[in-house]
């Protein structure tokens, strides 16, 4: 997999997170039409704040995504804008009587993220040699 850094105005990154939250009391309500609202919101909303989708499936007691957080937003604060959003449009959606079921809550409370990057023995062994590659650059620029 090639490594492709991203830039904003002081920084270059490649921050991804592996990132899965359910419905809550993990119903099975992610289906037809309920689905197409969560996946197209969810969408919208990481093309507004810059955050890019890397791979996502939407399951019917679950969603799954791989996505590109820039470091000027918190996972956290990212990933409750892209539940609230989501839950906000498909609460919208039906009959009121259908809506207010349960009230107005979609999603559980919490998520579970993982840092999606660079292999642990990979990293370990650059910062090992970083000092023998960085005299070795010296000299090379002296020549």
């Amino acid at each position: 997999m090639e490594q492709q850094f991203r830039r904003l105005a002081h920084s270059i990154w490649d921050c991804k997170y592996h990132v899965i939250w359910i419905p809550k009391y993990r119903r099975k309500e992610l289906y037809g039409k309920r689905r197409e609202i969560v996946v197209r919101t969810i969408k919208k909303w990481a093309q507004i704040k810059e955050v890019v989708i890397l791979e996502g499936h939407a399951m019917k007691d679950h969603i799954h995504l791989c996505l590109a957080i820039p470091p000027k937003y918190s996972v956290s604060g990212m990933i409750g804008l892209l539940k609230g959003k989501s839950a906000s449009e498909v609460m919208s959606f039906g009959t009121r009587a259908s809506r207010m079921v349960r009230g107005r809550t979609f999603w559980a409370r919490g998520y579970c993220v993982s840092t999606v990057g660079l292999d642990e023995a990979t990293v370990r062994e650059y910062i090992r040699n970083q000092e023998k590659e960085d005299r070795r650059q010296e000299e090379f620029n002296l020549l």
